[in-house]
């Protein structure tokens, strides 16, 4: 903007500020009024259509499916994304904050005097990014699937031994991930790198009956599976025989 520009640009601002109305009591009235009206919309609807209340939580249950506040999808999508557990503080504190703090110094990197979106590219080009990945991201995890499960596809053997093979690999990869055995063992992507040792190709180091065996007598600090249904007990084993 040339020093024409910005007088042509400054006597007109100070004729609209002459012909305009004051901040006080004008806007300061609108925007309480506004207020109020938001304030009786949500009492009427609290009143109304009352709160939804979940089950009672359980903590002995083994299927319940944590979901976050649908505001919060968005994170709940970046943990699902980043499975390097060096990364996940980046992804869920380091990113967010770094885009907030953008935004919040976005009035000094952007010291342009217009206000129209289409002469501000850089304002209008952050908050189209910032609003789209965070939508992107929130459908994403509104729609994603159950966390008690394995990204794990299942291998040509299974594939080839037919549609019950197939059954029974998915009922094993999910009792597998209904059993918390993520929280010691690595399978994939999926899970911790210890103190278990990783289960990805377990199948090709120990047979189905050495499998049988370690589930029921397992070495301390891993807890004994002995108590499973015996359906779910041998679909676990018939999924972890076939990482191979």
């Amino acid at each position: 903007m040339n020093q024409r520009q910005k007088e042509e640009y400054l006597r007109e601002y100070s004729i609209l500020k002459s012909e305009g109305k004051p901040f006080f009591p004008y806007a300061v009235a609108k925007d309480a009024l506004m207020a109020c009206i938001v304030m009786a919309v949500i009492i009427c609807a609290s009143l109304v259509l009352g709160v939804e209340l979940g089950a009672r939580a359980n903590p002995a249950t083994t299927s319940f499916d944590p979901r976050p506040d649908w505001y919060f999808f968005f994170l709940f999508e970046i943990l699902r994304i980043v499975r390097i557990p060096a990364l996940v503080q980046l992804a869920t504190i380091g990113i967010p904050t770094l885009c907030m703090i953008l935004l919040f110094l976005l009035p000094f990197y952007d010291r342009g005097p217009e206000r129209r979106p289409e002469r501000r590219p850089i304002a209008t080009l952050s908050a189209i990014a910032v609003i789209g990945a965070m939508a992107y991201l929130t459908i994403n995890g509104a729609e994603a699937g159950s966390v008690y499960s394995l990204k794990i596809k299942p291998p040509q053997s299974v594939l080839l031994a037919g549609p019950k093979a197939l059954a029974e690999f998915e009922a094993g990869k999910k009792a597998i991930a209904q059993s918390g055995c993520e929280a010691c063992h690595k399978i994939g992507e999926n899970g911790n790198p210890g103190p278990g040792p990783e289960l990805t190709h377990i199948g090709a180091r120990i047979p189905a009956e050495g499998i049988a065996r370690t589930i029921v007598n397992p070495t301390a600090p891993m807890p004994s599976f002995k108590g499973l249904p015996a359906k779910k007990f041998e679909a676990i084993v018939f999924f972890l025989s076939h990482l191979k």
